[in-house]
């Protein structure tokens, strides 16, 4: 047992000034990673500050049709929030994917923005892992990494980010909102949120010391625009992604045949160490008649990126199908439409 101290703070500020008084301390939400990691001996805290009771729990509607959810909305409130499955269904189906309806209930928005991989190298003590401790090797690069990263990897990290929603919110184009340490407050766009490994795999986002998300917000969703959210994994009861993908489509009007892409937001899950925005694969696309050789000639062009490993490399054709069927999907008539020839 390694004893830690654990503050309830009333406000944003004086969260932030606990945390400065207490060195190696962590913010604590509904802790469903971070307590688990704790028992793992993987995260050790000097200090929990919990957040989890302050006002952030709020889900509101912006002036302009947008939507600011609170850091502690849970994520089962979330996805069955009118607005939510209205307007961001594909929010919505995400947040369904991912854990158990028992962890949805205590999960919260931006703890799940900030879970950590689920490597097993990380979680095991015993093993080396750059992420856990710096500087001690990869032990999934040469083990078992079938699950593992195909896109933006690098030769100290392999590991791919867990969170079904953080993919959604990268192809809604949200932002994440932030509280400094010295009561300063900004922005950041959640597919910029958690970074690439290179040769800093233990920095998981762009987040500075002290700092507490304190909101996500979500744009207007554009009139018209369909989006969809789909997963392969293991098992379908609770799984992390083998692979998924987010995708937000806007098409032009079309009286017959395969309607033009007046804008397409593409993002994948399960194969990097965050969220991969697709933006080869949306600029392709961009003004093209959304044909299915068109669309997988553009995702093609996305995934040649992919530098897969010894046993991952199957992941490379199923993000291809999974997007290709999804973009046919939402290019398809309309529930109640006549269907084209």
């Amino acid at each position: 047992m390694k004893p830690f101290a654990y503050v309830r703070p009333t406000s944003l500020q004086a969260a932030a000034d606990a945390y400065a008084a207490h060195p190696g301390s962590r913010y604590l939400g509904g802790g469903t990673n971070l307590v688990d990691l704790m028992k793992l001996g993987v995260e050790t805290p000097g200090a929990l500050i919990d957040v989890s009771r302050l006002p952030l729990d709020e889900i509101r509607e912006l002036p302009d049709g947008g939507l600011r959810v609170g850091a502690t909305v849970r994520n089962s409130d979330l996805a069955a929030d009118p607005l939510v499955r209205t307007r961001y269904p594909l929010l919505s189906r995400a947040l369904l994917s991912g854990a158990s309806g028992q962890l949805r209930n205590v999960a919260t928005t931006g703890g799940n923005l900030l879970q950590r991989t689920r490597c097993g190298y990380f979680q095991d003590l015993s093993k080396p892992c750059n992420k856990r401790e710096p500087g001690t090797g990869c032990g999934a690069r040469e083990g078992l990494h079938r699950d593992h990263a195909v896109l933006g990897h690098s030769e100290h990290c392999i590991a791919t980010h867990p969170s079904d929603m953080a993919v959604a919110l990268a192809a809604l184009d949200a932002r994440v909102e932030l509280y400094g340490a010295a009561g300063t407050t900004g922005t950041v766009a959640a597919a910029e949120f958690h970074r690439l490994p290179a040769d800093r795999p233990e920095q998981d986002t762009v987040i500075r010391p002290g700092e507490i998300i304190t909101a996500v917000v979500l744009p207007a969703p554009a009139p018209g625009a369909r989006s969809l959210y789909r997963k392969a994994r293991e098992r379908t009861s609770y799984a992390f992604a083998l692979a998924s993908v987010a995708v937000v489509l806007d098409l032009e009007p079309d009286d017959g045949g395969v309607g033009r892409v007046r804008r397409l937001a593409l993002a994948f899950g399960g194969l990097a160490h965050r969220p991969w925005r697709a933006t080869t694969a949306e600029a392709r696309l961009t003004g093209a008649v959304a044909h299915p050789d068109a669309v997988r000639e553009a995702v093609d062009a996305e995934l040649a990126r992919a530098r897969a490993l010894r046993d991952n490399a199957y992941k490379i054709p199923l993000a291809r199908n999974l997007a290709c069927d999804a973009i046919a999907e939402l290019a398809g008539p309309r529930p109640g439409s006549p269907a084209t020839p």
